[in-house]
């Protein structure tokens, strides 16, 4: 049988620990079994159990401290990674060999290990061996994208992890639950953007003729291809929440024998209350 895999990804502090712990509470609330991997040697804390942890194989304190590689925080975490993807019968060995595992796998946050460093590639490939079907969860913090140009900076990221990777990629917007009223109205029309009417909006701010054919250009990409979308991420809407693990397990096909359904809407208000009474009725007993 498969194995399924969630490689949670994006930039440093868009708050894929926090996801990791959210997914992990979320799951034993319905006795489904999901196990976290740690893959960030600059780790400090995190509240969940994981079932491996790099900092058991290296850490970047340690590379820093060696005199005779002198690396600094960036240079040192790179040589990690680098040498895990040397090792990687490391990882073999504390994953065992359980089938139908769920595992997620919470990533540095350096966003060249997913734009041209070869390291996330390989581990993909590696996962894929070992006959785990793997997701890409590309996180991208909601209160950096609540402008225009923040905006199509952070899709070219995740369009870029994506190129990169070559595997299914849902790309998320955390943090929903930290921004006011007016910021989540306004973050609305990011989720599934009109790129050319967003860009029509910003253009007398655009100066340079080369600059605004770029953008133009940039824009048409996105919108002509549907490449990239994002789902809302809100670690208190317990229902915001079942929707995002509904598109990661369509796109892995997680429990395909089991006449997967496809992900619902995400504005089905109905549905909302229904669910939240479920949930509340599962917690309570």
């Amino acid at each position: 049988m498969p194995r399924y895999a969630q490689l949670v990804i994006g930039p440093a502090g868009s708050g894929k620990s926090t996801y990791c712990s959210t997914m992990v509470q979320h799951s034993q609330a319905f006795n489904r079994s999901v196990q976290v991997v740690n893959l960030d040697p600059a780790a400090e804390h995190f509240d969940y159990p994981v079932m491996a942890d790099i900092r058991e194989l290296i850490q970047v304190d340690d590379v820093m401290e060696d005199d005779s590689l002198r690396f600094g925080p960036n240079g040192g975490l790179v040589f990690c990674m680098e040498y895990f993807a040397n090792n990687f019968d490391w990882l073999e060995e504390s994953l065992g060999h359980v089938e139908d595992d769920y595992i997620l796998f919470d990533c540095p946050g350096q966003i060249e290990l997913y734009t041209h460093l070869p390291v996330m590639k390989q581990l993909v490939e590696q996962l894929q061996q070992w006959e785990f079907r793997v997701c890409g969860v590309f996180l991208v913090d909601s209160q950096f994208m609540v402008e225009s140009f923040k905006f199509i900076s952070g899709v070219m990221a995740a369009l870029s992890a994506m190129v990169s990777l070559e595997i299914p990629q849902v790309n998320i917007m955390t943090k929903m639950d930290l921004l006011s009223p007016k910021a989540k109205k306004e973050i609305e029309k990011y989720l599934d953007p009109d790129m050319y009417s967003m860009m029509e909006d910003n253009s007398d701010t655009i100066r340079s003729t080369k600059f605004k054919k770029l953008t133009k250009a940039i824009c048409g990409l996105i919108d002509d291809y549907s490449m990239v979308r994002f789902l809302p991420f809100d670690r208190t809407d317990e229902e915001g929440i079942n929707i995002v693990l509904q598109h990661i397990d369509f796109s892995i096909q997680y429990g395909e024998d089991l006449e997967f359904k496809e992900p619902k809407e995400v504005d089905e208000e109905a549905a909302n209350l229904n669910y939240d009474e479920i949930f509340q009725d599962k917690v309570s007993s």
